[in-house]
């Protein structure tokens, strides 16, 4: 699956042949998210568009999609992550928001504004959230409300990159720097 300024698509690994393609409307082609997909379901969502579900699949050698839903938030650069079915995402807004995937419904959204990005990255039911700023914030998945747990500056300069991780470490790029750091689910101890 690959998404473009205009258009969401699906591709045969081995060819690279578009299998399927759908519009994706956004302000000048502002499509910038990686899509998210649970199950038959891919999840999109766009600058000056909406956030939109849509069903994806294959009867008798065809494929078919259909639009599943549609929800007013504005996704912008933010890739969303899917924890127990529920897609959250860093709007337009700078707002934080949970999203019921398989209905398309949307569960909460903070009144609070964060950064301008958040790179998002999940273990479990915790969520590590990078602004462009270097301020790290874990959040626990909450279907209820925005739990934030912790936040703290890194000391990284401006950062617009992706947050990595490769087991218990995290990689955070900035300007001029890559700096690692463990992040350790609170059940495990420090020393395995």
């Amino acid at each position: 699956m690959v998404q473009t300024r205009t258009t969401l698509a699906g591709l045969a690994l081995a060819t690279g042949e578009v299998l399927w393609r759908v519009e994706v409307p956004a302000f000048r082609g502002m499509n910038i998210l990686t899509p998210v997909v649970l199950d038959d379901l891919v999840m999109t969502s766009s600058y000056g568009g909406k956030t939109l579900g849509h069903r994806v699949k294959c009867v008798d050698g065809r494929w078919q999609v259909e639009l599943a839903w549609s929800l007013k938030q504005q996704g912008y650069m933010s890739t969303p992550v899917v924890v127990d079915g529920l897609a959250y995402l860093h709007l337009r807004n700078q707002r934080v928001a949970c999203l019921e995937l398989r209905e398309g419904r949307e569960r909460w959204t903070s009144g609070k504004a964060f950064g301008k990005y958040w790179s998002l990255v999940a273990q479990g039911d915790r969520i590590l959230a990078l602004d462009q700023r270097g301020v790290l914030y874990l959040l626990r998945a909450n279907p209820g409300e925005l739990e934030l747990v912790d936040s703290r500056a890194l000391g990284v300069p401006e950062t617009w990159a992706h947050l990595a991780v490769a087991g218990r470490d995290l990689f955070v790029r900035g300007l001029n720097e890559l700096v690692a750091y463990q992040w350790i689910p609170t059940h495990e101890p420090a020393g395995d």
